[in-house]
Parts: C-alpha cells; structure tokens; sequence
C-alpha cells in the first residue's frame, strides 16, 4: 500500500510538473511575440530664413542595439518634415513594452551618394556649410512604448530648433549641431498611437511680428523669465517646449502633431527680422476665438483639436 501511494505520488508530482512547464512556455511565447514596428523621422523649423534646407545623412538606426530592418544608408532634408510630414527609416520587429534607447549614426562627411559633406547646412544662396557633432552615434533616451499592434509607428521628432546653431560674431553664417547632450534631449520619440494635434490660425491685425512661433509646453512647465533667454551651453530659447511650429501661409496657419497625451500650454512668440536673420521680440498675449483655455489644453490619441487665435498685444517679462 504505501508502494503504490508512494508511485501515485511521483505520478502526481511529475504531471503537476509537466503542466506548469507547459504553461512556462506558453508564458514565454506570449513575452516573446513580435509586433511589426515602423520607425519615422518629423522635425520642427529652424528659425533663420537663410536657411534653404538642412541635410543629414544617417547610416544607421539601432533600437535597443538592433539595427532597423531595411534601411540602408539615406540622406535627405529634415527642414521639409515639418507640419506632420515624415520620413520612414525603416522597420523592425518588436516586442510589446517599454523602450528607451534609439541610436542614430550620422556620416558627416560623405552622403548617400558618396558626396561631401554628408550633414549640412543648405543656404539660400545655395552654399553648403558643413555640420557635425563630437560623435557619429547619436543617443536619443527619450522613451516609447510597442503595443500588442502591428501597426506601430515610432516618430523620431528631430527638432532642428534645438539641435542646430548658428555661431555668433562670424561675417558669414556658420552653422553647427550643438552639444552632444543637448543633441540628445533635443530629439523625441513617440509612438503615434498615443498622439494627437493641435492646429489652428493666428489673427495679427496688429502686425505685431515679422514671424509668430508657436511653442507647445506640458502645462505648468512654461516659465517666462527661462524660457526666454537662452539656455545652456549653446543658447537654446525656449529649450524646454515639446514642440513648435511656425506661423505661415494665407491663413496664418499653424501645425504641432505627435503631441503625447496629457495637459499643454501654448505659447505664441513674436520676432523681428533684421536682413536674413529673426530675432525674438516678445511673448505675445492672445485669446482664443472660441473660449479654449490655452493654459490647459488636453489631449487624447487621435485627438485633433483647432486652436485659432487673436492676437491682442505683447507680454512684459
């Protein structure tokens, strides 16, 4: 009797275990099922009417160290991404969850075509003013999410705003990447899923601006007397704004897409153009056409609210 309640045992024990492997695995198949995932590159304006355009050439794109299927090597002007237009740079199979690490390789000094340089600064007159940075390899830390979906679309924002400048003191215009670091933060990265934007149109009957920005903040971050001057070692205004967008067209329309979700303020500014160049004026006071709280703007995925504007005069700092 107590044989065989000894073997009912084993065969007990041996087929608990059997089980609760089975389900290990199927655990592990779950964690490990890959979604297809798009990887796309946006940008916002560089404010310098000199500028025709902004090239880079990027030999590689690694996520989490993995290069990004089907890409190659590309070159291509990021000043044209602007108003939600983008660039796909490749794909790649991904598992759901939580990501923080998108590395860009630059080339500097070749572009696709084998031709010098291969990052550069395009000016109106057609001139070519190379541009680079202390590495090749970009690290963006920005994080994103992969959902359980196969259409993921990863939007790298390469906000030419903050990522290039111009040095002073120099009779013809220099330009170059700023800091590594600030390179770094100023490139973002979200998964279109979750966005959403805001656009709208700015009445100036004032004539106010020679241009007007648009910069959108997450609310209770904006901070005048900061954001107004310069930062950091390369003199980034308004460096802490998630994105901007500049205020053209007939309709003195405005675009600032792939807004992740959550509360924004927007911030409109006001600068003078002295010969090619834009210098910033003032923060500029507006109301909202249609009772909007612009102080508090929230958005939700695939939200795309209007935001017109009038302008009603200038802010004091």
């Amino acid at each position: 009797m107590k044989t065989l309640l000894k073997n009912l045992g084993i065969i007990f024990g041996t087929t608990l275990l059997i089980i609760s492997c089975s389900d290990d695995n199927e655990n592990d198949n779950v964690e490990k099922e890959s979604y297809q995932t798009t990887i796309k590159m946006t940008d916002a304006p560089i404010d310098n009417a000199n500028v025709e355009a902004v090239f880079i050439t990027v030999s590689d794109v690694k996520v989490d160290g993995n290069s990004v299927e089907g890409f190659s090597k590309t070159t291509f002007d990021l000043s044209a991404l602007v108003n939600g237009q983008t660039k796909t740079l490749g794909n790649l199979q991904m598992e759901a969850g939580t990501y923080s690490n998108i590395e860009l390789v630059l080339d500097y000094a070749n572009d696709m075509d084998g031709n010098s340089p291969g990052c550069y600064v395009e000016m109106a007159d057609g001139t070519k003013d190379k541009i680079e940075a202390s590495s090749s390899t970009v690290n963006i830390t920005d994080s994103f999410e992969v959902f359980a979906t196969n259409t993921n679309e990863i939007i790298i924002d390469f906000d030419l705003r903050k990522t290039i400048k111009e040095e002073q003191g120099t009779l013809e215009s220099d330009f170059d990447f700023v800091t590594l670091s600030e390179l770094s933060a100023g490139i973002r990265t979200v998964n279109k899923e979750t966005t959403g934007e805001i656009s709208g149109t700015v009445n100036d009957s004032q004539n106010t601006s020679d241009k007007i920005v648009v910069y959108a903040y997450e609310k209770g971050t904006y901070n005048a007397e900061v954001e107004t001057q310069g930062q950091g070692e390369s003199n980034i205004r308004f460096a802490n704004a998630v994105t901007s967008a500049e205020v053209g067209g007939i309709n003195n329309s405005y675009s600032l897409n792939f807004l992740a979700e959550g509360e924004y303020e927007l911030i409109f500014a006001s600068y003078t153009q002295d010969g090619t160049e834009f210098y910033f004026n003032s923060q500029l006071e507006v109301e909202s056409t249609t009772g909007l709280d612009l102080g508090a703007i929230n958005i939700t995925s695939a939200l795309q609210l209007s935001a017109n504007v009038t302008v009603i005069g200038t802010a004091s700092l």
